[in-house]
């Protein structure tokens, strides 16, 4: 089994991982930064086929090929998190153990899913799932493809699909059209944002977008042939090709509760303090994974988490960045908070996990998560709750599952590797 060791340890190579990799690079730490993508740049930098590397990551691309001490562990799958600082990868089939003296958690976010009647049918999707596939090379053109769900990242993912080919027939948003207009005057805060809102309203048609509604049923037989939208207690049924659907983000922190981080029970965002160090000595988190705020905010937090790691001081201005875009995210989060009508349950017999086709009515008669794991196997599959899990906790009020390792499916030999204790020495 390949062991490696690093002074530094990045897991995540979205704008926060970049930006703490650069600057731990950049000051001689020997920094390993991991990924589960092929590429680095995460979600918003994603790259493909079909796709550019965005500016900015040609940029980092370009500096970190000139440093010898940086070293990027793309497809690499983090399985567990043995202890003893160290790490358990699984890497081009084989297993890699990583010791590191200091470790940056900037595992960025997942989508929240919530379910509804259809919506396992083929050509149903998450909103970001649809971005990352389009943006990985899979065709559209021509599609006739429906946005919904909450936040901004409906327009963005929207802009992409029609860049694409797409024939985007709607943006379908929860929250109601006066918060939404709120939010949308206070982007004079950050012209930047105020200016990419207006360019992605303008490209799609105003005409398009729809607050306060939701999508209730795919229809279809072997894929999706339609869908029904409600509109305050309207229904409405369109012919679709493609639906995308996703109801924001949630700090994806199974790693760190892996490792035994303090986890914030309102959003289950990791526990940071001002240098963004988290409960545990020589754990450092940045990023989607403190709290969803944008690009801005990431790249702000892993400067100022790189800086905590290597025992600096870091430079003020990236205090002051992240306090500007944490006020941001607090105006996104007010904005799009979830109505009733998101939250309201589909019917008993729409399947909440799709890992173990267990629908909802079943898991409903159950007290609690435990219970009803234990009693009908949902969040027992590959995911291991991280989907219907979340809806749970949004129908239910149940605390979110927690994932157990390994993480995230690996081969056999892997799992036989995480029961051997021999690893790398560290600093």
């Amino acid at each position: 089994m390949k062991a490696e060791h690093a002074d530094i340890a990045i897991v995540g190579a979205g704008p926060a991982g970049l930006s703490a990799a650069r600057i731990a690079a950049r000051a001689g730490a020997r920094v390993a930064l991991i990924d589960d993508n092929p590429r680095p740049g995460g979600q918003i930098w994603r790259q493909g086929p079909t796709l550019a590397s965005a500016a900015p990551l040609r940029e980092w691309l370009d500096d970190a090929r000139r440093r010898p001490n940086l070293f990027v562990m793309n497809a690499a799958k983090v399985a567990a998190a043995p202890g003893d600082k160290r790490l358990l990868l699984e890497r081009d089939g084989a297993p890699v153990v990583l010791g590191y003296s200091k470790l940056i958690l900037a595992t960025g976010a997942r989508e929240r899913l919530l379910p509804f009647e259809g919506w396992t049918l083929p050509g149903v999707s998450g909103a970001g799932g649809l971005q990352a596939l389009v943006k990985g090379g899979m065709p559209v053109r021509g599609e006739r493809v429906v946005v919904a769900g909450s936040g901004p990242l409906l327009l963005a993912v929207a802009d992409t699909a029609r860049r694409h080919g797409a024939d985007v027939l709607a943006v379908i948003e929860q929250a109601p059209l006066a918060r939404v207009a709120r939010f949308v005057a206070s982007l004079v805060r950050t012209p930047g944002k105020l200016a990419q809102a207006a360019a992605l309203a303008s490209a799609l048609g105003v005409s398009r977008y729809r607050a306060e509604s939701v999508v209730v049923k795919a229809h279809g037989g072997t894929r999706v042939e339609a869908v029904t939208i409600r509109t305050r207690g309207r229904d409405e049924t369109i012919e679709a090709d493609r639906i995308a659907c996703g109801y924001g983000l949630v700090p994806n922190a199974t790693l760190a509760l892996a490792l035994g981080c303090s986890i914030a029970e309102a959003d289950g965002a990791i526990r940071v303090d001002d240098a963004q160090r988290t409960s545990l000595e020589d754990i450092y988190a940045a990023g989607e994974c403190t709290g969803v705020g944008g690009m801005e905010l990431a790249s702000a937090e892993g400067a100022l988490a790189a800086h905590a790691a290597l025992g600096v001081s870091a430079d003020a201005r990236f205090e002051r960045e992240r306090d500007r875009w944490r006020a941001f995210a607090r105006r996104v989060a007010r904005a799009f908070e979830l109505g009733p009508a998101a939250r309201a349950m589909p019917s008993p017999d729409t399947l909440l996990c799709r890992c173990e086709d267990v629908p909802l009515g079943e898991v409903a008669a159950h007290a609690d998560w435990r219970d009803a794991k234990l009693q009908t196997r949902c969040g027992m599959g590959p995911c291991q709750g991280r989907i219907c899990g979340e809806a749970a906790s949004i129908y239910f009020g149940w605390p979110r599952a927690v994932a157990r390792p390994p993480f995230t499916p690996v081969r056999i030999d892997t799992l036989i590797a995480a029961r051997d204790p021999a690893g790398p020495p560290h600093a």
